[in-house]
This record gives structure tokens, C-alpha cells and sequence, in this order.
């Protein structure tokens, strides 16, 4: 299947993803009888719709994305090939308990076994949210959760626009065969739906330990922790207002803030944070911007310099450090601290936590001691490795 090793891929809908890499897995599903049928129907129902529809849009998009019955069907069916010692079973225990990436998920039951076929169904769900998310906003035209910078550019009414859907579910089907896994025809369609709106700024700069991270993950091996009171010191982004400026004058402050501490000596880097957000489709990305002027006007150097570049609010300024903290293996036990303007320094301590909750359905850190009005400290939590199925650009 095409986009077998794409970031968006990957790292939007990850089991998924793995289904399709693992090849004893894919085997398994690819040839049960049950999963092969509802391949068929649903590539059926596709057909249908790009010979039947017209130009209704919402037709298309709808037969498309998985319904309730289809979600229910294949769910149950992954429940009943699961067994604790076969390739299903080895999925779980090997790849999807240890990324963590579903983690909210991992005790639904107090028995193994049915806690284990619990988690394999609730992956599948939120990945197939995930794809039906997708394709509703860059397809359908649905409002995503921050319209004014993440909605799609195209106007959806337009007969050039719908002909480009419908063009673009006919290369679905025409990229898999009835053979292909289950997924494959809805999965390619909102990869291809993405792509079409520039929105695949997920894959940006990946893998980072190898490209803008790689001097200050090497570095990281070296580092003596107990000297460091802190681990890292992060900079939210600030994006500018106005179209082709790449870094606002809030960055910039909030760049020379966190240099102060690091030259205090307090951690071994800072962590800039921040996706290329604002303005609507800005094509300048706030970490990197932040990084070029903490090396080229502070004199910070390189390995000192991390970047979490694909944050778009504040929540996932803060998840998204958690997780790069826990992923290059930092001690997690050890604080780090946020450093940013007054206003935004209080908001992370004491109106994100809730908000984190209500939007990613968990807190990705603990609020440590207020250092200042422009620092305080946090603890990354692991529970931050969970995926997030209504934000493609940053899951």
C-alpha cells in the first residue's frame, strides 16, 4: 500500500499503520474471510457513490469514511482473531502497549486477556475517528477545532472542487485491490486529502533525532543530569499576526528569557516549541525561527537547541515537550521549566491543565513550583504519549 512509510501515516493513525508493516499481521487480516468481505462491500459502497452522487459532496465523503456499523463489525471481528500468543497478540505486547500512543486505553478491563481485546478494539476505534475526522474537514469541509488556522483552503460548493474529491476517492480504489487490507481504500483517501490542502505538516522535519535534533540528542548522551536542577527549558511558540514575518517580537522576547536561564546553568537545553501556525498557512514553522535566532543573535549553541515543531496551541506546547522528554530519555522524574511572558506562564500553570483534560481527555504534566512571573516548573508525565484523533497536523 502506498504511504506504508509516511509520517502522516504513522504518526496520525499508528495501528493502522502497523497492520500494514508488520507482514506476519498483515497476512492474518489480509487474508481472513470476514475482514476480506468488508473490503468488498465498502469498495462496493465507494463505486456506488462516484456513479451515483452527482455532485452532492457529503455523499462521497460519507460513503467513504467508516459508519457506526463498520467501525462495530470490524472491531468485533479484530476482538475474535486475537489471541495473547498470535501476531495480533504480539502487536499488542510488542508495539502498541510499549508506544503508549493509546494508553488511555490500557485498563478497561481487570482480566488480561479481555483487557487486552479491549484495547486492540478501542485502537481501531480511534484510529477510524480518526480517518472519518480526516476526511470530514479536508474533504467535507467540516470546521475543524481552530477554524482560523487549521480549516480547509478549497471551497467546498465549487464543481472544480468536488470533481477533485471525487477524482481523488476514484485513485483510492484504483491504488488497492479488492484484496487490500480493510482500511486501505478510506485510509489513502484522507493521506490524499491532507495532501491536496498542504496539511501534512505532521511529518516536519521527521525523523528529528536524525535532522534538527540530532546535535542536541548526540549531546544528550553526554549529559551529567545531576548537575542540571532542570531537564530542559521550554519556549512556547508565539506566532506572528501579520503574513511573511518569520518570527514575532513575543518570540523573540520569550527566546531571550530562556537564554537567561540557560546561561544560569539550570538546564543543559531549551526546547523551542511551535508549528508553522500563524498566520493562516504560514510557511514559517515558530520553533525553527526560534531556534535560528537563539543561535545566529544569542549565541546559543546548536546542541544545546531542541525543537518540538509541530505544536499548535498550548496544550500540545506542552504534551508535545512531555513526549520528546520520554522519547530521548531524559530523567522524567526530574522538573523541567516553562519559559515565557507573564500571561502565558500563568495560563500554562493554571488554566491548560483543565483544558488538556477536556480536549486530549487527560493532563500531560504536573504543575512543580512558580519560579518567577515568567517561570514555573512542570513534570513531563508518560500518559502525554497518547494520540489525539481530531488533530491530523499534530495527533
Amino acid at each position: 500500500m502506498l504511504y506504508a512509510d509516511n509520517f502522516v501515516s504513522s504518526k496520525n493513525y499508528y495501528f493502522l499503520n502497523l497492520i500494514n508493516q508488520l507482514k506476519p499481521v498483515k497476512a492474518l487480516v489480509e487474508k481472513d474471510d470476514v475482514l476480506v468481505k468488508i473490503n468488498a462491500d465498502k469498495r462496493l459502497k465507494i463505486e456506488q457513490a462516484l456513479k451515483n452522487c452527482g455532485e452532492e459532496l457529503s455523499c462521497v465523503v460519507k460513503a467513504v469514511q467508516f459508519n457506526d456499523e463498520e467501525i462495530e463489525l470490524i472491531g468485533a471481528r479484530l476482538v475474535s482473531l486475537y489471541r495473547n500468543d498470535n501476531e495480533l497478540g504480539k502487536l499488542l505486547s510488542q508495539h502498541l502497549i510499549a508506544s503508549g500512543h493509546y494508553g488511555l486505553f490500557a485498563n478497561l478491563a481487570p482480566k488480561e486477556m479481555l483487557r487486552n481485546k479491549e484495547m486492540l478494539r478501542k485502537a481501531w476505534e480511534h484510529d477510524a475517528k480518526a480517518i472519518n475526522h480526516t476526511i470530514a474537514v479536508y474533504a467535507g469541509g467540516k470546521k475543524p477545532n481552530y477554524p482560523n488556522i487549521d480549516s480547509l483552503s478549497y471551497t467546498v460548493s465549487s464543481k472544480s472542487y468536488i470533481q477533485l474529491v471525487q477524482a481523488s476517492a476514484n485513485l483510492s480504489l484504483a491504488q488497492t485491490t479488492s484484496n487490500s487490507l480493510f482500511f486501505a481504500p478510506s485510509l489513502l483517501f484522507a493521506l490524499q486529502s491532507l495532501e491536496l490542502d498542504e496539511r501534512n505538516q505532521v511529518a516536519d522535519f521527521e525523523p528529528m533525532e536524525k535532522t534538527v535534533n540530532k546535535a542536541a540528542y548526540e549531546h544528550s548522551k553526554k549529559v551529567k543530569w545531576d548537575n542540571y536542577k532542570y531537564s530542559v527549558i521550554l519556549v512556547p511558540g508565539a506566532g506572528p499576526d501579520k503574513p511573511g514575518v518569520a518570527l514575532s517580537g513575543g518570540g523573540m522576547l520569550r527566546c531571550r528569557l530562556a537564554a537567561l536561564q540557560y546561561h544560569k546553568g539550570l538546564a543543559p537545553f531549551i526546547m523551542v516549541s511551535g508549528g508553522a501556525v500563524h498566520p493562516y498557512k504560514t510557511k514559517f514553522n515558530e520553533a525553527q525561527e526560534m531556534k535560528n535566532y537563539l543561535m545566529e543573535t544569542l549565541n546559543i549553541p546548536e546542541h544545546a537547541i531542541l525543537m518540538e515543531p509541530h505544536a499548535r496551541h498550548t496544550t500540545t506546547n506542552m504534551r508535545n515537550a512531555s513526549r520528546l522528554i520520554f522519547r530521548y530519555g531524559f530523567p522524567m522524574e526530574k522538573p523541567a521549566i516553562t519559559s515565557t511572558l507573564k500571561s502565558q506562564s500563568y495560563y500554562i500553570t493554571d488554566t491548560v491543565p483543565q483544558r488538556s483534560e477536556k480536549e486530549l481527555g487527560y493532563r500531560p504534566y504536573k504543575n512543580g513550583q512558580r519560579l518567577s512571573d515568567t517561570e514555573a516548573e512542570f513534570y513531563p508525565l508518560a500518559i502525554s504519549l497518547q494520540l489525539d484523533f481530531d488533530e491530523p497536523m499534530d495527533p
